[in-house]
């Protein structure tokens, strides 16, 4: 079994920052990546930032220059440094581990409220 452990979330004034923490656990080996995805309300869960197993990391349009992604290895943990932040970014936060030839695996979630 895999767990994911999400952090970080809470209500924001537009402009501020917010660390988001996910760690995992449990049988865990052959990582590939984890990351982020976001889903607001009415909306389509959207990929909002991606570490994968080599370093690389990719980030949505909407996210690039304002949040970045980076990983502990040794602690299973990804995290989601979000700056300057928008109402836009409202959303449930859900945090993902993609292990080779193993279905992907969600965290729990956690909301993020950016206020204007």
């Amino acid at each position: 079994q895999v767990r994911l452990v999400e952090s970080g979330g809470g209500l924001v004034q537009a402009g501020g920052s917010l660390r988001l923490s996910c760690t995992a656990s449990g049988d865990i080996f052959n990582l590939n990546a984890m990351g982020w995805y976001r889903q607001a309300p009415g909306k389509q869960r959207e990929l909002v930032a991606v570490f994968s197993s080599g370093g690389s990391t990719n980030y949505a349009d909407s996210v690039k220059d304002r949040f970045t992604i980076s990983r502990d290895n040794a602690k299973n943990t990804v995290y989601l440094q979000m700056n300057s932040l928008k109402p836009e970014d409202t959303a449930v936060y859900y945090c993902y581990i993609d292990l080779f030839l193993r279905p992907r695996h969600w965290g729990q979630g956690t909301q993020v409220t950016v206020s204007s």
